[in-house]
């Protein structure tokens, strides 16, 4: 039955079109790259979604490769946690790509079929990372997805390709971390299956070989994902990229490297392991306290607008790490809820700021002025977006960080709960500011603003970036308000019921 081969589809449908797509633009037929591109995804999506409602009426399931039964075979094993994951990579993907046709065409002409292969191979990427049950098979995942992630970002301006360069180093250092990781592991127990290792880490817990490998593992994940202090290559890699390039990995690789984390500390190591070495969750919530009020006052100082979003990028990652180490539920809860909704939030940011930089060209402040009155769909977007990272209901925003703020009340961690609503309160700051120069500039002589006929002229982006845009913040709506069928019904039950 199709139905039994979801965990297969999902990454195979964006991997083998991935090389049609190459090999069709490699004989001159570039026009087909996109469309074949928008197949590939849609196959993707309607799996994920397929699955994961599979996985809420019937429980976590298992894929076995080849038919080898694990732990010698590779598995792909899917449950409440990353079927959610699974379905936000693929709608946030697919819809990328539906908004930046035009700006693909503009920015990478003639090569469309290069773009929309390592665009495919990063989503395939991102996939398999979050669907795979073998710890290795997650190492070689996490390079496919920095190569052809690599790649895109340095397709950007002229300062990306050395800015993409500090990535590749970090990326490296931090793959390296986890492999060695993954290595102590194989040494200790001789299994690389997930489940396994999980049944095996406990008779060897007390071993330093088993402390030094999960030590390595988080340092290798703490470094994809750009968590401070390891966070310096993030906001150059992503300001300097293309906008559609941009508005894919700014959504998803740090969220997915959260997720990572999270996988491991719930299903390989426990959370009774991963919380029990002494001083590590206390060092681990103060270093996202720093990351949270570090990421918002360097996003206060900027004047170009793609490099303020990349450094609230730094401190949401703090939320979410945040959240994960406060050691309760209710911490938990909200790390894994924020991954949904900030992947949906800095979607739609990235992909407002791609609109405005198709029309003006620029991303400084200074350009942004009167864009209320020449592209008030796309503000209007931004607006929303804007007001869910800030935290107001009914937006999503609100609720992932309402639980965050009650696990660092439970947890007794006010530092955490004051960081929180600081970086919220800089947020209003950042973005309001963005408002007004939007809304009142340029001021005129007399005092009042300039809204004059010229002013008022409607020059929105595409009308396909447009409607894709205005359809996800609509999503942070829907996100927000359906909040309590997503807690109850995905993330309770990918969260042990031991924890409490």
């Amino acid at each position: 039955m199709l139905s039994q081969q979801y965990p297969a589809l999902i990454l195979v449908a964006p991997l083998l079109v991935s090389f049609v797509v190459f090999m069709a633009g490699w004989s001159g037929r570039r026009g087909v790259a996109w469309p074949l591109s928008m197949v590939a995804l849609a196959v993707t999506t309607l799996s994920a979604g397929a699955l994961l409602v599979q996985v809420v009426l019937h429980g976590p399931l298992s894929y076995r490769l080849g038919n080898w039964p694990p732990p010698m075979g590779i598995e792909y094993y899917v449950d409440h946690l990353n079927a959610l994951v699974l379905l936000l990579i693929a709608v946030v993907a697919l819809g990328n790509l539906l908004a930046n046709r035009a700006a693909i065409a503009r920015d990478y002409p003639g090569k469309e079929p290069v773009f929309c292969t390592l665009y495919l191979l990063a989503v395939a990427g991102h996939m398999g990372i979050v669907v795979t049950g073998d710890a290795f098979n997650l190492y070689v995942l996490l390079e496919i997805t920095a190569l052809s992630g690599y790649s895109l970002l340095a397709m950007g301006n002229r300062r990306a390709p050395l800015a993409t360069l500090r990535y590749l180093f970090m990326g490296t250092v931090g793959a390296s971390f986890y492999l060695l990781g993954v290595g102590y592991l194989y040494i200790m127990t001789g299994s690389l299956n997930m489940l396994d290792l999980a049944r095996l880490i406990p008779v060897v817990a007390g071993s330093p070989a088993i402390t030094a490998a999960f030590v390595m593992i988080m340092a290798g994940a703490f470094v994809k994902m750009a968590f401070f202090p390891l966070h310096a290559w993030l906001p150059g890699a992503y300001s300097n990229a293309g906008n559609a390039a941009s508005s894919l990995i700014a959504p998803l690789t740090t969220k997915v490297m959260v997720y990572v984390m999270i996988r491991l500390m719930l299903t390989v190591f426990g959370t009774d392991f991963a919380w029990s070495t002494p001083g590590l969750n206390q060092t681990m919530v103060w270093l996202a306290v720093a990351a949270m009020v570090v990421g918002a006052l360097y996003a206060l100082s900027q004047r170009d607008l793609k490099k303020m979003l990349t450094f609230i990028i730094v401190s949401e990652v703090g939320y979410m790490v945040g959240g994960a180490w406060l050691g309760n539920r209710l911490g938990m809860t909200g790390s894994i809820l924020h991954i949904v909704n900030d992947a949906m939030m800095t979607f739609v940011v990235f992909l407002a700021a791609g609109s405005m930089l198709y029309r003006t060209g620029s991303g400084r402040f200074e350009s942004l002025q009167g864009l209320f009155a020449k592209m008030p769909f796309t503000m209007g977007a931004f607006v929303i977006a804007g007001l869910s990272m800030i935290g107001v209901p009914p937006t999503c925003g609100f609720f992932s960080k309402w639980y965050l703020v009650l696990g660092g009340i439970q947890a007794g961690h006010w530092g955490f709960v004051a960081a929180l609503i600081l970086s919220s309160l800089i947020n209003v700051v950042l973005f309001f500011r963005i408002f007004e120069i939007a809304l009142f500039e340029p001021f005129a002589e007399d005092g009042g603003h300039g809204h004059g006929p010229a002013a008022t002229a409607i020059a929105e982006a595409p009308a396909g970036m447009v409607a894709t845009l205005l359809a996800a913040a609509a999503g942070l709506i829907i996100l927000g308000l359906f909040t309590g069928d997503i807690v109850n019904l995905v993330i309770n039950l990918a969260i042990p019921a031991n924890l409490i």
